[in-house]
């Protein structure tokens, strides 16, 4: 059986993106559609472009690098943003494909997790980091420690959330962040 590997790439049912140096090389039909953008202006842009803000990029990029380094691979959930500026909550993993420099090349996928979790307050780039981590189950104190902050610093951005998603307790909030209420 001959495979087209393009094809296959092309029409995967999630987005995939080829990069260098956190430059797009390529990337999938499904990408493009999901943010908002065509293959022509995403390749050979930075993925910073599909960040609601350069210094999340940045964080986020450092916090992976040595994950990428002793495993290989990464994934978490988080907010990014489309080409029209709206913020959507999305699942992303990757590969490196030189683990000694893990930004050197890889491939990445996304999916969309707006049909599931929608993000309606106006959240600071900290707040959706903090958001994230609440989602995964993680403490103040290994939330701190993932962010490099105090966890009284993550305790203070657990109230705002609680305040913006009017959240009584830590469960209500996670349960408001799930539902995207």
């Amino acid at each position: 059986m001959d495979v087209d590997y393009r094809l296959a790439f092309d029409m995967a049912p999630v987005g995939l993106v080829l990069s260098r140096n956190r430059t797009m090389v390529d990337c999938n039909r499904h990408v493009c559609e999901m943010f908002g953008a065509s293959r022509e202006v995403l390749i050979g842009q930075s993925f910073q472009v599909l960040y609601p803000s350069a210094d999340e990029y940045e964080r986020l990029g450092a916090h992976m690098e040595p994950i990428l380094n002793a495993k290989g691979h990464y994934a978490d959930n988080r907010i990014m943003k489309r080409a029209n500026g709206e913020v959507f909550w999305c699942h992303v993993s990757g590969r490196a494909l030189n683990r000694e420099n893990p930004h050197a090349s890889g491939i990445w996928s996304f999916e969309d997790l707006s049909s599931q979790r929608t993000v309606k307050a106006e959240l600071t780039g900290r707040e959706r980091e903090v958001a994230a981590r609440l989602l995964e189950g993680l403490t103040s104190k290994e939330i701190g420690r993932a962010l490099e902050i105090s966890h009284r610093t993550v305790e203070i951005y657990r109230a705002r959330l609680m305040r913006k998603y009017n959240a009584s307790t830590a469960a209500d909030l996670v349960h408001k962040l799930l539902a995207g209420g």
